[in-house]
């Protein structure tokens, strides 16, 4: 491929995947995280190293088969394809349904500068609406142009993120950090497993370099060293700020707050400060939102150029950018918005982040199968489908059974698919053989 067909290099690779997973979750986790004390702390390291253990199989499948295009024909390749089709599909809809999620949180971060975007639910549904087409309507003039918003954005989110390390760093140097008992909860150790489900969300994205290789430039190198580089020193920076607010604020009250981070600076450095906070949490959302809807349009597109898809799928305008599926995405994650418009915009965001986590969960299932299966980085595919088979039970009977029952909608889309396969076959012989009567 050319360079415009593969746009991003390593920076760009890392801040897609940085990008990505630095959006609303981290700026929330906070409030649930609390409570839980150090418990909160070793769940994070769980789910960390969880992710980086998926992430070096996707990485290292990728390098023994550089004729995929991506995780998805990966695991069709390794599992067959009604696998592929099944985790494919569901990690598709894991991706628009978390479109939903860091659109609505976005709307609630800007609803502090501007009150009427929430005054109703109503508001805010539409106001997120109105934010998933503007970042579609972005991606539509093509993946650089989305590349380049992803890197801008992913640079003045970390922002936020910096001034909450120096202020945790001014307390320590000062005296005034104060660590909490341990373990910190009362469920002890009996609540590592629902804390790690919970820190599974704003991890969530570390695969999208794998998902999408063949838009990046050396992938059997580059693929690698951004997923870990990402992944690592994005959730270094998640114990970093997410433990340290919820030691340095009482726990309770960090509980009680909407925007744990917008609290905490303000606590220290005073209102104008908290509200800047805020406002670069909203940008935080937006560079993850830019991320994701690229993402729900090319997981498709690679899948259909693996031919796990249907041809409709893969089609594309003259900036090979799959206009089709890309509209539909962005229809079904409106659906969706409105779908919960009766509920608060942090009700919404809760349900779209259960579906997206328990869809999501299938495709890391079979990546690591997939691994065990070539004998690919087989210690790290054995822990990492054991995380997420832990994760899984983390998140209940009935969280995995939506999200089983969602990955099973892509049945008749595999079915259409290889229906039409087998007519393109028909189609091809009898051109080869020439009408009936032919010497």
């Amino acid at each position: 491929m050319s360079t415009d067909a593969r746009p991003f290099g390593f920076w760009t690779a890392t801040a897609l995947i940085v990008g990505s997973m630095i959006g609303s979750g981290i700026f929330l986790l906070p409030v649930a995280i609390a409570p839980y004390g150090w418990i909160g702390v070793i769940a994070w390291l769980v789910s960390i190293t969880g992710a980086v253990m998926i992430g070096y199989a996707i990485a290292r499948l990728g390098q023994k088969m550089p004729e995929q295009t991506g995780a998805v024909a990966i695991t069709a390749a390794v599992l067959g394809p009604w696998v592929g089709v099944l985790v494919g599909w569901a990690y598709w809809i894991s991706t628009w349904t978390t479109i939903a999620a860091i659109a609505g949180a976005a709307v609630s971060y800007l609803g502090v500068f501007g009150p009427l975007l929430i005054a109703t639910p109503l508001n805010g549904a539409l106001a997120t609406i109105a934010l998933i087409w503007l970042f579609t309507a972005t991606n539509l003039l093509g993946a650089r142009a989305a590349g380049r918003v992803q890197v801008v954005t992913t640079l003045l989110k970390l922002l936020p993120l910096i001034a909450v390390v120096a202020i945790l760093a001014w307390l320590g140097v000062t005296g005034q950090a104060h660590a909490p008992a341990w373990p910190g909860t009362s469920a002890g150790y009996g609540g590592l497993t629902a804390a790690v489900t919970l820190t599974l969300f704003p991890l969530l994205g570390f695969e999208c370099a794998g998902m999408i290789s063949e838009r990046v430039r050396n992938p059997a190198r580059t693929v690698m060293r951004a997923t870990m580089v990402g992944t690592v020193v994005t959730g270094l920076l998640y114990i970093l700020v997410s433990s340290g607010i919820a030691f340095a604020i009482p726990a309770e009250q960090v509980a009680a707050s909407s925007a744990p981070f917008a609290l905490f600076v303000e606590t220290f450095w005073g209102r104008g400060a908290g509200l800047l906070v805020a406002a670069f949490a909203a940008l935080a959302a937006i560079g993850a939102l830019n991320g994701w809807v690229l993402l729900q349009g090319e997981v498709p597109l690679g899948m259909a150029r693996a031919g796990l898809l249907p041809g409709w799928f893969g089609r594309v305008n003259m900036r090979d950018v799959p206009v089709r599926v890309l509209l539909l995405s962005s229809v079904l994650s409106s659906l969706l918005v409105l779908s919960t418009a009766s509920r608060s915009l942090s009700g919404a965001f809760q349900f779209a982040a259960l579906l997206t986590t328990c869809t999501v969960l299938w495709l890391y299932a079979a990546i690591c199968v997939a691994a065990l299966l070539r004998r690919v980085a087989v210690l790290p595919a054995g822990l990492g489908l054991a995380f997420t088979g832990w994760a899984m039970v983390g998140a209940g009977l009935e969280a995995s059974g939506w999200g089983l029952a969602l990955t099973l909608t892509g049945a008749p889309v595999y079915w259409w698919a290889r229906r039409g396969a087998g007519v393109a076959r028909a189609v091809t012989r009898d051109l080869v053989r020439g009408p009936p009567g032919d010497v």
